[in-house]
């Protein structure tokens, strides 16, 4: 038995953020395809190996998304984002998102109007995943015990297990180049809240609250 979900933390980049237009740009200024650098991307979480060491294989230094004027907006979000977190905030759960991002991604994620109580980031709270701080950060910041809050991640080895290790429940999302690949992993047969989509994700936390021992006054109901 578990504490009823109080609070839902979700990670940024191909969790909310469809980052295809930012690589898209880093391949411009690099002076490749978008073919060829999401050829090596793939290599590069195959191999499990940081995503940064894709700016080696090009050899090219890491590009700061100031540099090549990108700057995050509501057109690059996942088009079931909006709608997701609505639902979540009607239904009264507190809503955060954190991710390893760098200066300027949580200030440009604040300004989008989302719903979200908590907008934290690796650069903002100096600590990144998976380290177990980074998931301390966040209880602390909806002072709430591990097992009332869920993170959704798109990556096995940052987001979920991670997130488990912390006494957090954990729903991978199977989107972008890292949860299609880490899907494959023999891992992600250990993850048991999977999904495709964020509107797949109400079911989980009504499974979830269902086997809790909070009291009834306590309830949240989707």
């Amino acid at each position: 038995m578990t504490r009823r979900i109080q609070a839902v933390v979700f990670d940024l980049g191909e969790t909310l953020v469809n980052e295809n237009r930012l690589w898209s740009m880093i391949a411009r200024y690099s002076g490749i395809t978008d073919f060829t650098l999401f050829g090596m991307m793939g290599a590069v979480i195959e191999r499990r190996e940081h995503h940064r060491s894709i700016f080696s294989l090009m050899q090219i230094e890491s590009v700061d998304p100031d540099i090549i004027g990108y700057e995050l907006g509501l057109q690059d979000l996942y088009p079931d984002v909006v709608p997701a977190l609505r639902s979540l905030h009607a239904a009264k759960y507190r809503l955060g998102v954190s991710g390893n991002q760098p200066e300027g991604a949580a200030e440009q994620t604040s300004q989008l109007g989302l719903p979200f109580e908590m907008v934290a980031s690796s650069a903002t709270w100096g600590v990144s995943k998976p380290d177990p701080a980074f998931f301390q950060r966040m209880m602390e910041s909806f002072d709430l015990p591990a097992d009332a809050m869920v993170y959704v991640g798109d990556r096995l080895d940052n987001d979920i297990f991670p997130a488990i290790a912390a006494g957090m429940h954990a729903v991978f999302i199977r989107r972008g180049p890292w949860g299609h690949i880490h899907a494959l992993w023999p891992e992600a047969e250990q993850v048991p809240h999977q999904i495709r989509g964020l509107s797949e994700l109400f079911p989980i936390l009504e499974r979830l609250n269902a086997d809790s021992a909070t009291s009834p006054e306590d309830r949240v109901t989707p």
